[in-house]
């Protein structure tokens, strides 16, 4: 997906960065004794080998519905988020159950031809024309390709590193893979603030912790909140501080808003920090 001289280059750009999520799931898969294929995730009532098969249906689904234009099932209600969250709930479940079928090395196999093919399918795309599924966690009704390429990665990416929490594997919390993720994440703070109430020009500010993390505003407008670049002389009426570890199971349903509260620290005002802690990141 090269971009032309007269477009600006894509906000989070992660493509470069799908082959290496493949090789890091494909020697992590590789790895894994029996009983590792069988361990409990944060994905809830998924085993490590259910998380496995889950990511082999994204590159599958993606493969069938977006680049050959069939799409199989369709959601009863596809105007409303609960509808799609309902819709995909549902071809999770039926997936993962009939995926307990395959060996682990049929997964490996499959994993590692589908995702090139994914990878190769993602590089036809526009990165600015209208994606066929909107973000719905960032309250788009519409989005770029660009942005549905990063909301792929995020999915990849915390999968796998579920599967790497749960059998004490070295995990993606580098600078590389976790900044993109992150930022990605992210761009849903306006929707998780979208029912709060605040005057206009009250900016809240989330700083994850430590080298690979960052910082990202959110300020209220009078069209409402929005992301703005990070300004250090803003007067922030809340801030909150976190670390990769809470952020990543935070932002993708791994742990409850009450669950990180003890280890997230929160500046200034205490309910306009918490609400930060809503974002969710998956579609939920």
């Amino acid at each position: 997906m090269e971009e032309s001289p007269s477009r600006p280059t894509v906000p989070i750009e992660v493509l470069p960065l799908f082959p290496v999520l493949d090789q890091r799931l494909t020697e992590l898969l590789r790895s894994l004794s029996a009983p590792d294929w069988q361990r409990p995730t944060l994905a809830r009532q998924w085993t490590v080998k259910d998380v496995a098969a889950h990511l082999l249906d994204g590159n599958l689904r993606t493969l069938s519905m977006l680049r050959d234009g069939y799409f199989g099932e369709a959601p009863d209600d596809p105007t409303s988020y609960t509808g799609i969250v309902s819709y995909l709930n549902r071809l999770n479940a039926d997936w993962v159950g009939a995926a307990r079928r395959l060996s682990p090395a049929v997964l490996i196999e499959l994993l590692a031809q589908s995702g090139a093919e994914y990878t190769a399918y993602l590089t036809t795309l526009d990165p600015w024309a209208p994606a066929a599924f909107s973000v719905g966690w960032a309250g788009e009704t519409e989005s770029q390709n660009w942005f549905h390429i990063a909301r792929d990665y995020t999915e990849k990416w915390h999968h796998q590193q579920q599967i790497h929490a749960a059998v004490g594997g070295p995990g993606l919390l580098t600078r590389e893979l976790f900044e993109p993720f992150a930022a990605t994440c992210l761009r849903g703070l306006p929707h998780a603030y979208r029912n709060v109430a605040a005057p206009v020009g009250t900016v809240v500010q989330v700083h994850i912790t430590t080298v690979i993390g960052g910082t990202w505003q959110v300020a209220k407008s009078a069209a409402g909140w929005q992301l703005q670049a990070p300004e250090p002389t803003a007067a922030v009426a809340a801030e909150v501080a976190l670390s990769p570890e809470i952020a990543w199971p935070l932002f993708t349903k791994g742990l409850s808003p009450a669950e990180a509260r003890p280890q997230v620290r929160i500046v200034g005002n205490q309910t306009l920090g918490e609400a930060a802690l809503h974002l969710l990141a998956v579609m939920a």
